[in-house]
């Protein structure tokens, strides 16, 4: 191997551990959108069969769109459970993003079947939830069942930025997901906001509103 060292992909170190505790619905989440512009936070939560791990686990960050896709429909085949949340743009306005990220994370976590029994979560503990969790930071970079739902949440929230565009066609969603971008800005000084923009973020809030 030359130049620069080979980056270490993410592990089952974490899940490892509390499998051999005897916890086997161990439950990786996490969020994508938190600081888009437009669009919902989506969470999703993974709970992986320690025999059917897919290969080539990542931060979906990492990963290209057509990647993240193929390794979507192997997680959503060979998981145990996934379950995902959303949470829209308004109720984002009206909670805040922080508060709304923990909605989808608890949304998603509640949504698998069967209920997991330890989460593991990136970065952002859920303190009000009443479940064994860890919060482990750059978890998505690190631990196998929290980038399996970082994949899962960023491929879902694209294909809803995507239904978005065709909606509203002059802003580009499909094209940078709803974050900002020198091309989005652009198109809210020229349109103003549509409803799936948060009113309440920077980028934003200065761009007058024409949809009512």
């Amino acid at each position: 191997m030359t130049g620069r060292a080979r980056r270490k992909l993410p592990t089952t170190e974490f899940e490892a551990a509390l499998w051999a505790q005897g916890l086997t619905q161990v439950a990786g989440a996490d969020e994508a959108g938190r600081g888009a512009w437009a669009g919902p936070v989506v969470a999703a939560a993974v709970i992986l069969d320690p025999a059917r791990v897919p290969p080539g686990l990542d931060d979906s960050k990492r990963l290209s769109p057509a990647r993240r896709e193929q390794l979507c429909a192997v997680i959503e085949t060979a998981a145990r459970s996934v379950g995902v949340g959303v949470v829209d743009a308004d109720v984002i306005d009206r909670i805040n993003i922080l508060e709304a990220t923990r909605q989808a994370l608890r949304q998603a976590l509640a949504a698998l079947a069967p209920e997991a029994e330890f989460a593991l979560l990136d970065a952002l503990a859920l303190p009000e939830l009443a479940l064994p969790q860890r919060a482990i930071v750059k978890g998505d970079a690190r631990c196998a069942s929290i980038a399996a739902a970082s994949i899962v949440a960023k491929t879902r929230r694209d294909r809803l930025m995507t239904a978005l565009d065709a909606q509203y066609p002059a802003y580009g969603f499909a094209r940078h997901k709803g974050y900002g971008t020198a091309y989005h800005w652009q198109a809210l000084r020229q349109h103003g906001p549509c409803p799936a923009h948060r009113l309440t973020f920077r980028g934003v809030a200065p761009c007058p509103r024409l949809f009512e």
